[in-house]
């Protein structure tokens, strides 16, 4: 399973599952399988709790399209 991270400020926030809404310096985890089946986590940069984002399965076409996707997560989130 290959992952991607990026760490990034999220002024506005991003929202969790489990917690709600979490700003600041945030850190963002995707790891893609090779059936593409993406997973996608979220915490505070440097903390030990991951968080994961609201949604369903998540299913990449291709997997090679996995780093694509991980740095247009990063963007929009840090947008947000």
């Amino acid at each position: 399973m290959e992952e991607k991270s990026t760490v990034f400020t999220a002024t506005h926030g991003v929202m969790t599952t489990e917690v709600g809404v979490i700003s600041g310096e945030l850190e963002l985890k995707t790891s893609c399988n090779e059936e593409g089946m993406l997973k996608l986590a979220i915490t505070y940069a440097g903390a030990a709790e991951w968080y994961t984002l609201p949604g369903e399965e998540y299913r990449l076409h291709d997997p090679r399209d996995h780093e694509v996707v991980h740095r247009m997560l990063a963007k929009v989130l840090e947008r947000a």
